[in-house]
């Protein structure tokens, strides 16, 4: 191909692609136009914002675009754009404002940003009990918590909350956790200490134990509070995500330190309100046994489960702060509880449990 060849071919690209924006330009706008008629009628109707947002539906959505994929984006591609897509034309009916264990900086805002999309009002708070008090009072229609780590396991803290609060799990995220060292040092040779959430230390520790042997270990509220310490502090450096190097204007002295490369946070939505069936959900349930039964007690209370086909993917057991040694089980399970299978079992579980309560069946996450 002649050079007079080459640039005619790359003129008729550059054309395409500018028609091509043009079309997408006018299609966005119009999917916005749409959106914003729908929510004029909710308003009308006195919805509020979590009425806007239907978790069943978007999940819906997102699925059709993994389903529909050919290529050459990838799913999880695709899936961000589409997120950011209806984020900005649910803005158009209703903004939504979603709680999180804050500051700015951490794990659980990136989480935030990824299930809602960034025309989200994201509401930073300084404990999880205070993301569940925001939105049982309605100053935030959601939030976001964390509630386990593929490493370090369970986040206790965000379950016992449930044993006494009335909200309800409405959505589930999947974060891929990548820790990095961040500083305002030169290198590792200048690092005195390293403060960072107990969580990130565990998740890292077998890195600090090989390249920062001596460091001092600092346990910090949050990452976000481990960064801004190692932005104010000299010999100070943090273990924090790439949301952190912005906030707080650190420099990434070592990337990925995590000890597993699958290292990833399940976080819930939690909201106000039972969510519709998607087709592809899971429920959470908090059980315990009744008084009088003793051996083969828990074994009695989950049997209907295997009765009925119903697979359980996770339980958990904590204390139910009423009286010692008692405990109540959380437990997750496959499908919705409008399923009839589901609801059979859900049935059978509540007659053998002195306290049952469905947390919620949301769909599962995408991607």
């Amino acid at each position: 191909m002649s050079d007079n060849q080459a640039d005619q071919s790359l003129e008729a690209g550059r054309a395409r692609i500018d028609a091509l924006d043009v079309q997408l330009q006018e299609l966005l706008n119009e999917r916005a136009r749409v959106a914003k008629a729908v929510g004029e009628s909710k308003q009308r109707a006195g919805g509020e914002a979590a009425a806007y947002y239907r978790p069943e539906r978007e999940a819906q959505v997102l699925r059709g675009v993994v389903e529909r994929n050919s290529g050459p984006l990838k799913d999880e591609q695709l899936v961000r754009l589409f997120r950011e897509i209806m984020s900005a034309c649910l803005a158009q009916e209703k903004p939504v404002m979603a709680g999180f264990l804050g500051p700015e900086g951490t794990f659980s805002q990136s989480a935030v940003l990824k299930h809602f999309g960034h025309a989200v009002r994201g509401l930073p708070l300084a404990t999880i009990e205070e993301v569940f008090r925001e939105v049982e009072s309605g100053t935030a229609d959601f939030g976001v918590v964390p509630v386990e780590n593929s490493t370090e396991g369970t986040v206790n803290h965000t379950l016992d909350m449930f044993i006494n609060s009335p909200l309800r799990v409405c959505g589930e995220v999947e974060l891929r956790i990548r820790q990095h060292l961040l500083g305002a040092m030169a290198g590792l040779d200048d690092v005195v200490r390293v403060a960072a959430h107990p969580q990130a230390l565990a998740q890292c520790r077998s890195w600090l134990r090989q390249y920062l042997p001596n460091a001092e270990l600092i346990p910090a509220s949050s990452n976000a509070e481990g960064a801004r310490r190692a932005r104010d502090e000299a010999g100070t450096a943090a273990i924090a995500g790439d949301a952190a190097v912005e906030v707080y204007g650190l420099d990434k002295l070592f990337a990925d330190i995590e000890d597993r490369p699958d290292n990833t946070t399940r976080f819930l939505v939690i909201g106000r309100d039972l969510v519709p069936a998607s087709g592809d959900d899971r429920t959470s349930l908090m059980l315990s046994t009744r008084d009088a039964e003793g051996a083969g007690a828990l074994y009695h209370l989950l049997a209907p489960l295997a009765e009925d086909g119903v697979s359980m993917t996770r339980i958990e057991s904590r204390p139910s702060r009423r009286r010692k040694w008692e405990y109540v089980f959380f437990i997750d399970i496959d499908g919705h509880s409008e399923d009839p299978r589901i609801e059979r079992a859900l049935r059978h579980l509540e007659e053998n449990a002195q306290l049952f309560r469905v947390l919620g069946s949301y769909p599962k996450a995408v991607v």
